[in-house]
């Protein structure tokens, strides 16, 4: 009998009223996106300090961590802890997949610098470039690797300075490391693959009552999506190979 595979989730976030009523919470919305039948998935609220146990560690074969409207420089005890986690799982060379707040913890973890973001917030889908050179054919990004891929972004904060070791896989005209990865284990993405246009929409709507952002930027965000999608099934087959480990066949 095969193994069951398990898998954690670090939500470094709470579920939005709209996400909890659509998706039933973002444990769902994840596990929906890189998630497979039989696999067992736990989440871990880490933003209020919920924890697994670091001997249970080892049993997981993988991780995600998700986004947040935290700073990922910032040095709250939760925070803190969840660095401590990220050190000891890169030390165990256990595969993490890291989505914006997380790409960013990463980051910080190796020696990376994070900040605010030099151009500012983003908040739409945009196009991120692909450097295919640092992208070996037959890796998780199979042997068709795309120019360039459609992502949802919604994120104020931006790694500034890549940990030495890291290898940038895309760019875009308003950031220079918009995906990364170290070693075979850590692949870290500013955008979010596992967004679709209701969870940014309903963001927009949110950012904008909350009077975080002008009724422009608002309108031009969900211009974005007016036309077109974010390349999610690509994602989710990227992001699903490198967490299973499976090296696709196209």
């Amino acid at each position: 009998m095969v193994e069951q595979k398990r898998y954690a989730l670090f939500l470094a976030t709470l579920d939005s009223e709209f996400v909890k009523k659509t998706y039933g919470g973002y444990h769902n919305v994840f596990v929906t996106t890189f998630g497979d039948e039989g696999e067992h998935w736990d989440s871990f609220r880490v933003v209020s300090g919920e924890f697994p146990d670091e001997k249970d560690l080892e049993k997981y074969d993988g991780f995600v961590i998700s986004g947040s409207s935290h700073d990922a420089f910032e040095n709250h005890d939760w925070i803190l802890k969840l660095c401590d986690i990220v050190k000891k799982l890169d030390e165990m060379k256990k595969k993490i997949l890291g989505i914006c707040f997380g790409h960013q913890i990463i980051a910080r973890v190796r020696g990376g610098t994070v900040g605010r973001a030099r151009k500012g917030p983003e908040l739409k889908l945009g196009d991120i470039t692909i450097v295919k050179d640092a992208i070996t054919p037959g890796s998780y990004f199979g042997n068709e690797i795309p120019d360039s891929m459609a992502i949802i972004k919604c994120h104020q904060d931006e790694v500034l300075v890549l940990p030495e070791t890291a290898k940038v896989l895309a760019y875009s005209n308003n950031y220079e490391v918009e995906m990364f990865s170290i070693e075979d284990h850590l692949f870290c993405i500013q955008g979010h693959p596992e967004y679709n246009k209701e969870i940014l929409f309903e963001i927009v709507d949110r950012v904008l009552a909350q009077g975080f952002v002008k009724q422009e930027f608002a309108d031009a965000a969900k211009a974005t999506m007016e036309n077109r999608e974010a390349d999610r099934k690509l994602w989710e087959t990227i992001c699903k190979n490198f967490l299973k480990g499976r090296v696709p066949t196209n």
